[in-house]
């Protein structure tokens, strides 16, 4: 396989936050991979745009430190500084009126021209009406904006009509970045053009599916954020929503933006009312020197659940019947994200009781080792009858393509490009962060009414038993956590 790499037009790209965490993190490094790919014109300008009182210089040397520890194994000390090159800085008050001039003179309006806003959602208004108001983003400029996408619906329609009231939906690109990983994009290329797997793609065939995305850190830093979020805000809503869409999906008719996100919004509103018994929150515990989920956040009576466990369903004619289980948490055993379709079984067995109990699994894992593997059943080697064992065949990106994995572009990267090309596929629409939020409200207030408390799980671990058992009470089980 050779990468093909298309270059995207000039673009002017203005960072919002650009000293932030984020910007330093992913941000900086998944552009310079990008211009080390070639994907980035020569004549790209980066801007900065932050309180911190730096100058171009100054910015070049933090972005030169943060390529340094998080931009990964690159190129000579000239590619980097050609790099740097592109990179400008203005101090600006989001809020106020300082900077916003400097920042005018250096956006160029024959150019694409993105806006990024790596800030907490409360700065995005004010940033769409100073852009507007200052004559800065054109008719054809496009804003990036990150989770989280309001905290309840109420929150979510204010932001979105915020937004509204400067750009049209089609400069607005809700970036997640689970939806920029290869192996997500390859889901739709496996669903969608083998006919393998699509005629099978149902309730006749599919037992259940598992979607797991667990996590061995805690909320570290982001304690103060996450005990007003917990894993049903910060994941489920979210992360979560978009893998169990892009499962569920029918086909659209066409690989192009509003088409594939048509088919995600319906899934979405075609989702059951949880019931009480089919939630599980739990809350991790202190092991040895790991501190509590509550001596993180600094609370002691915190009822904010850092584990989650769900079992869902999608009341449509594909899906009728086949149960969705959703997991996710902190401190658990190993870092993974999973999605498992599990196929029934064949509907006689010939082999009889002793040849063991088989069925095919197709698990799709996005972190870590990115790939796919089809559990098939077959006979074991050997004399003494007829033994079954279950064998994978492995699609294993990294054993697959070899170093050619390597240039597999990370989420950011891919994302990033994905709007200067203007391609919102891979984005979430206004109505479809709504639908979320409508069937993701009932259960939190459900829980909230009832006063349910977090079941406690130790650190390490799969998570509390009662997730083990609601998998138990359907005669199923979780896939293990490795």
């Amino acid at each position: 396989m050779v990468s093909r790499i298309i270059p995207v037009a000039s673009f002017d790209l203005v960072i919002f936050g650009g000293t932030g965490d984020l910007a330093r993190r992913k941000i900086l490094p998944a552009l310079y991979r990008r211009f080390l790919a070639g994907q980035m014109p020569a004549d790209a300008q980066l801007i900065g745009a932050a309180r911190s009182p730096l100058d171009d210089a100054g910015y070049r040397t933090l972005a030169r430190e943060a390529i340094v520890e998080f931009g990964g194994e690159q190129a000579g000390e000239r590619r980097l500084d050609a790099f740097l090159g592109l990179l400008r800085y203005v101090t600006l008050d989001a809020r106020g009126d300082s900077g916003w001039d400097a920042l005018k003179r250096l956006i160029r309006p024959d150019r694409v021209q993105a806006f990024y806003f790596s800030v907490g959602p409360g700065l995005f208004g004010a940033l769409a009406e100073r852009l507007h108001g200052y004559g800065i983003a054109g008719p054809r400029a496009r804003i990036v904006v990150e989770k989280p996408f309001g905290h309840d619906l109420a929150s979510a329609r204010a932001l979105n009509a915020t937004l509204a009231e400067h750009f049209r939906e089609a400069q607005i690109y809700r970036i997640d970045h689970y939806l920029g990983k290869e192996t997500v994009q390859n889901l739709m290329a496996v669903r969608f053009a083998n006919i393998l797997f699509e005629p099978l793609w149902n309730s006749q065939f599919v037992d259940h599916i598992q979607i797991t995305v667990a996590e061995t850190v805690g909320v570290g830093g982001r304690g103060a954020y996450y005990d007003r979020a917990g894993a049903m805000r910060d994941m489920v809503q979210n992360h979560l929503m978009q893998l169990l869409c892009l499962i569920a999906m029918e086909p659209p008719s066409r690989f192009e933006p509003d088409a594939v996100r048509d088919e995600k919004l319906k899934v979405i509103r075609a989702l059951e009312e949880v019931a009480p018994h089919h939630i599980v929150r739990g809350q991790y515990a202190r092991r040895g020197d790991v501190p509590s989920y509550r001596e993180d956040v600094d609370d002691a009576r915190s009822t904010t659940e850092s584990f989650i466990a769900l079992k869902c369903h999608v009341s449509n004619w594909r899906w009728a019947g086949t149960p969705f289980y959703l997991r996710t948490g902190k401190r658990l055993r190993a870092r993974v994200s999973e999605i498992a379709v599990i196929f029934k079984d064949a509907p006689h067995l010939i082999f009889g009781q002793e040849a063991g109990r088989h069925c095919n699994t197709l698990s799709i894992r996005l972190q870590p080792d990115e790939g796919m593997t089809l559990q098939v059943t077959i006979k074991e080697p050997g004399p003494g009858g007829m033994r079954l064992i279950d064998v994978p065949l492995d699609m294993t990106f990294a054993e697959a393509l070899g170093d050619q994995v390597e240039d597999v572009p990370e989420a950011y990267e891919r994302l990033i490009m994905d709007v200067m090309r203007g391609d919102q596929t891979l984005f979430m629409r206004g109505d479809e962060v709504e639908a979320a939020w409508a069937w993701t409200d009932p259960v939190i207030a459900g829980w909230e009414g009832r006063g349910d408390v977090p079941k406690p799980y130790e650190a390490g671990s799969s998570g509390p038993e009662d997730a083990l058992m609601l998998m138990h009470r359907d005669g199923r089980r979780w896939r293990e956590i490795r």
